[in-house]
């Protein structure tokens, strides 16, 4: 079955500042390197996905920076948003563009920005993940919670469709959105709920049917803007059409409203890392590690404390559960479990009106 897919590579990562800016956003950071996001995420997906099938949607504050990261990839399938618009309309595009070239075609969609451990287990999950989009349905790739994480939406697993290579592919009953800890906590006790981790396959023309159906708005903009996509007017059709598109996720928008979804439960060591402590936890191989990334640490009684540097060497002495995160412009400390509220810090600055640190 030959695969296409598409990579939105948006966002900024708020909780990842100050490395991950407006500029220079998460997916183009080496976390944890020493490869970025971005490229880790194209190069698990080549052995199932050519090069010439693979498209990222991208801001034109990044192509630039895209295109030097994946020179393997033909320039014509880097796709650059004039404006963000969600999840919805960029993988939409992608679909509407896998489609003119091929009508049958099976794609999937991947975050730039997530990271994963064993990436033939992923592979695996996904090639199940297209037998079932085969048969029509929208999928995707759930993740067997391990704790009770609220950042997180909730898929609620149905009655088994089919087994293959020690999956199975079932049908999805319910999406919930990110619940309260005491629900989250019940959702993993039951057995019943996996991780949402907004990695998606189908048929490209069962996602444009739904996206007919349930986003008609969005859907007709979209058409027309694949139509002229081969064209001189391609720019000119885009930047007049594309700032009016909804803002919407493909979660919200699609997936939670079709009647045909599918989900494969899989485990291969995912995370978004979504905070500074995340990438602690993922590069730490025993508990209370220091771990740096970027630069040298020089510790003395200190433990559990995370450096990121940009080659400077940090020395610390008597701390422990911190990040230190050092840039040419800002140096960032903050206690691990407060690594959620680097955000505040973000809002505080976008509220100042001072843009020069974003």
């Amino acid at each position: 079955m030959k695969l296409h897919a598409v990579i939105p590579a948006g966002g900024s990562g708020t909780r990842l500042w100050p490395a991950s800016r407006a500029a220079r956003p998460k997916f183009l950071l080496p976390l944890p390197g020493p490869r970025s996001m971005l490229q880790a995420t194209v190069d698990r997906l080549l052995p199932l996905v050519p090069a010439e099938n693979l498209l990222v949607v991208t801001g034109s504050a990044h192509a630039v920076a895209v295109a030097r990261q994946l020179r393997e990839l033909p320039e014509e399938n880097i796709v650059v948003e004039p404006v963000a618009r969600g999840s919805g309309p960029a993988i939409g595009l992608g679909a509407a563009l896998v489609a003119r070239r091929d009508p049958d075609a099976i794609m999937g969609s991947f975050a730039a920005d997530h990271y994963v451990v064993d990436s033939s287990a992923f592979r695996r999950a996904v090639a199940v993940a297209a037998e079932a989009a085969s048969r029509d349905y929208l999928v995707t790739i759930g993740i067997q919670p391990t704790y009770a994480e609220t950042g997180y939406g909730y898929i609620r697993c149905g009655s088994v469709m089919f087994e293959r290579d020690g999956l199975s592919a079932r049908r999805v009953e319910e999406f919930k959105e990110k619940p309260d800890h005491e629900t989250a906590e019940r959702y993993v006790q039951s057995g019943d709920y996996l991780w949402n981790a907004s990695m998606f396959v189908w048929r490209a023309r069962a996602l444009l049917d739904a996206i007919r159906d349930l986003l008609p708005d969005v859907y007709e903009p979209l058409m027309e803007i694949a139509a002229w996509w081969d064209t001189p007017q391609r720019d000119e059709v885009m930047e007049r059409l594309w700032p009016g598109l909804r803002d919407v996720t493909i979660d919200h928008g699609i997936l939670e409203q079709s009647s045909r979804v599918a989900v494969v439960p899989a485990t291969f060591g995912w995370t978004d890392l979504g905070d500074w402590h995340s990438l602690a936890e993922v590069l730490a191989t025993v508990e209370g590690e220091n771990v740096a990334v970027e630069g040298a640490h020089i510790a003395v009684d200190t433990s559990a404390t995370l450096v990121f540097g940009n080659g400077r060497a940090v020395a610390t002495l008597g701390v422990a559960d911190l990040v230190i995160v050092d840039t040419d412009d800002v140096l960032l400390v903050c206690h691990r479990s407060r690594a959620q509220d680097v955000r505040q810090i973000v809002q505080l600055l976008k509220e100042s009106g001072d843009s020069r640190l974003l």
